[in-house]
C-alpha cells in the first residue's frame, strides 16, 4: 500500500473524526476533543466545515454522519460490477440454503462485504454491508488471498498482521500459505469459526478470464448446520456453481 509523502494534515484530522464519529455512534466537540486529544477550536472548525458541505449534520449538540455517505456509498458499491453481476446468483444461494450469502472484495488489504442475502433460516451476524474483516480470518477473504499474487498476499501480511479473531484463527505464516495452497487445489475455502464462535462458511473466489480474483462469494451458518457432508459438498457444491456463473458474467460485461 502506499504512503504519503507529504501528508495533509487537516485531511487526516477530518478523516479521523470521521472515523471516530462512527464508533461513537455521534458525539459532541467536547466529547471528540478529548477521545482524539485534539482541542476543541480544532474539532469544532472540522466539523462545521462538514456539516457546510453536508457531510454530518447536528441534533441536539451531537454531530453525526449525514446521508451523502449513503449516496456516496450508493455511487462506489456502482462501482463494483461483481455487485451488479452477483446480487441474483448469491439471492439464489440464501434461497437454496436458507442461510447467509455474502460478496466480499478487496480494498487495502482488507476485505469489505458488498452484499448480503439472508435466507429462510440466516443468522443475523455483526458484519453488515460496508463491514470489514481481516481477510485470513474469514473463509471469503482466503478465498481472494489464495488467488492474488505472492507478493500482494505478503504484503497484506505485513500491513495487517495475522491477529486471532478466535481459538481457530490461523496466525501465522506458514499455516496460512498451507492454507492458500489447499484452496487453490480444492477450489474453495472454508472458514471453520476463525473469525466467529460458531459460524461456519464456505466461500469461492470470482475469478475473471484475464485471471485477476474481483472478490469472493459465500454461504454462512451455524456450525451445528454447516458440517459434514452438507458442508463440504453440497453447500460447496452450490457456492463454486455461483462463483462460476458470476466469474464468466463478470468477463463480459
Amino acid at each position: 500500500m502506499g504512503h504519503a509523502r507529504n501528508p495533509v494534515m487537516a485531511v487526516e484530522t477530518t478523516a479521523t473524526i470521521l472515523k471516530k464519529l462512527v464508533e461513537l455512534d455521534g458525539a459532541g466537540v467536547t466529547e471528540l476533543s478529548k477521545h482524539l486529544d485534539v482541542t476543541k477550536g480544532t474539532v469544532h472548525n472540522h466539523l462545521t466545515t462538514l456539516e457546510e458541505n453536508k457531510l454530518v449534520v447536528r441534533e441536539d449538540g451531537e454531530f453525526r454522519l449525514g446521508l451523502r455517505f449513503f449516496e456516496y456509498g450508493e455511487h462506489v458499491k456502482s462501482q463494483h460490477k461483481i455487485y451488479e453481476v452477483g446480487v441474483s446468483e448469491v439471492d439464489k444461494l440464501a434461497e437454496e440454503t436458507g442461510e447467509l450469502g455474502n460478496i466480499l472484495v478487496e480494498e487495502h488489504g482488507l476485505g469489505t462485504y458488498l452484499y448480503r442475502s439472508e435466507g429462510e433460516n440466516a443468522l443475523s451476524l455483526d458484519t453488515d454491508i460496508g463491514s470489514r474483516v481481516y481477510l485470513h480470518q474469514t473463509g471469503l477473504g482466503k478465498a481472494i488471498l489464495a488467488h492474488l499474487p505472492d507478493e500482494r498476499v505478503e504484503e497484506i501480511i505485513q500491513e495487517h498482521g495475522l491477529e486471532p479473531s478466535t481459538e481457530q484463527t490461523i496466525t501465522t505464516r506458514e499455516a496460512l500459505l498451507e492454507e492458500l495452497s489447499d484452496i487453490r487445489d480444492r477450489g474453495y475455502a472454508i472458514d471453520m469459526e476463525e473469525r466467529a464462535e460458531g459460524i461456519r462458511c464456505v466461500a469461492a473466489p470470482v475469478i475473471t478470464n484475464d485471471g485477476v480474483v474481483r472478490g469472493a462469494v459465500s454461504v454462512a451458518g451455524p456450525a451445528s448446520r454447516m458440517r459434514g457432508e452438507y458442508l463440504e459438498t453440497t453447500v460447496s457444491d452450490l457456492v463454486e456453481r455461483a462463483a462460476n456463473v458470476i466469474s464468466i458474467n463478470l468477463s463480459y460485461k
